[in-house]
């Protein structure tokens, strides 16, 4: 039997079988055993026997919003996107009216929990990611006080422990389903140290409840939410809002389709010409002096781009997105299907994002700054008179030289 086994693995594990193993494992992001833990007793105590079926019409309910929001008409934001600050009175009728959660999906009972089993831990693993790149890009930003719009069940709040873990001291929450509030409150309630927490329904109602010397934030995340929001016109009116409740950085996160990625391209543009314009009339009205309106205005892009100028891939038949590989949790092998084939211990989660800071972009110290070089005419200055006599014996020596050789 040992022997039988023996060969059976031979057969199996071979130098082809483990290079691509090797390969699909490079990178691959594992969920952290905290949440993993949480995902299962969350699930456990809710003891769902359609939880396979829920997952399936989850997706279905996804590509179903794609699909609509790919066919809205965007004509009636073009007024908006030209001009936002054209009519003050109606953009403020339009935020009391507005409220996040006019959306193509209502996350009930049964769709939050299928969420946690199928989606939570992917949308944890793209947080993680964009993240990561955030800190490593500003090493010195940690942020205290934090705003996550859209924050379902809390994925990007387990992203925030895993990076900066001793940092967030406040955290403002804008979610406008019960359920999904209830399970990011059910799966946290065994953790250590939490900051201090704050849901709220609408951005409307955290403007009502907190006072405007405390709306600032340190970092405000939007992740997989801005499609979710059905026209162009909601979701510039929605970041304009994010970004007004922004002190340090902006970070929004798309999923990484042609879509989501149309959406972070139209914010990045949007909130880079807004800076510059505000900029620009704030030098021209003379309202505060130049060094004092370098540090209150401006934007600028800290990830991906190393820029702030136009996006190379606008015209191009490619859109901007980066792949993050995880390590599918027991409830995603559980209740996820596969059509026909095996189903991976790995999935590739695709996404967008950008992050964008307030101020000026830093630059960096050119290597000959402070350097001093003589001109010419300093350098003839300090020469000796002697250094301008001529030597005639050494030049008629070199001019027969010269004629020698060549001649």
């Amino acid at each position: 039997m040992a022997s039988l086994i023996s060969e059976t693995s031979q057969k199996i594990f071979t130098s082809e079988t483990l290079r691509a193993a090797a390969k699909q494992s490079e990178r691959c992001l594992v969920v952290p055993v905290r949440l993993r833990r949480a995902i299962k007793k969350y699930l456990r105590e809710q003891e769902d026997p359609y939880m396979r079926r829920k997952v399936l019409r989850l997706s279905q309910s996804f590509s179903d919003i794609k699909d609509v929001n790919l066919q809205l008409v965007a004509e009636t934001s073009k007024e908006l996107v030209a001009d936002p600050l054209k009519s003050m009175e109606q953009s403020q009728r339009w935020k009391i009216k507005s409220a996040y959660g006019d959306i193509g999906l209502t996350y009930r009972d049964d769709e939050t929990v299928a969420y946690v089993a199928s989606r939570m831990p992917s949308v944890y693993s793209a947080c993680y990611r964009v993240l990561s790149e955030v800190r490593r890009r500003l090493p010195g930003f940690s942020p205290t006080k934090v705003l996550d719009f859209g924050a379902g069940t809390g994925s990007a709040f387990w992203a925030m422990r895993e990076v900066w873990p001793k940092s967030v001291e406040k955290l403002n929450i804008v979610e406008p389903s019960q359920s999904m509030q209830r399970a990011g409150r059910s799966l946290v309630q065994d953790l250590k140290n939490l900051p201090l927490i704050h849901g709220y329904t609408s951005l409307q109602a955290l403007t009502k409840e907190v006072q405007k010397s405390e709306r600032q934030h340190d970092l405000v995340i939007a992740s997989y939410v801005l499609g979710e929001i059905p026209s162009l016109k909601d979701r510039i009116t929605i970041v304009r809002q994010l970004w007004n409740l922004t002190q340090d950085v902006l970070v929004l996160v798309e999923p990484g389709t042609p879509h989501g990625s149309n959406i972070i391209s139209q914010m990045r543009s949007h909130i880079l010409w807004m800076e510059k314009r505000k900029f620009r009339k704030a030098k021209v009205n003379k309202e505060d002096s130049k060094d004092l309106i370098d540090l209150r205005s401006g934007a600028f892009i800290v990830a991906p781009c190393p820029h702030d100028g136009r996006c190379p891939l606008e015209k191009s038949s490619k859109y901007c997105h980066f792949v993050q590989r995880l390590q599918r949790t027991t409830s995603q092998r559980a209740y996820k299907r596969s059509k026909g084939d095996p189903l991976r211990g790995f999935e590739d989660e695709k996404f967008s994002f950008i992050a964008f800071r307030r101020g000026q972009r830093p630059r960096d110290p050119w290597p000959l700054d402070g350097m001093k070089f003589e001109t010419l005419k300093e350098q003839r200055a300090k020469r000796n008179p002697e250094d301008f006599e001529i030597d005639y014996g050494i030049v008629s020596i070199s001019l027969y030289f010269f004629f020698f050789f060549f001649f």
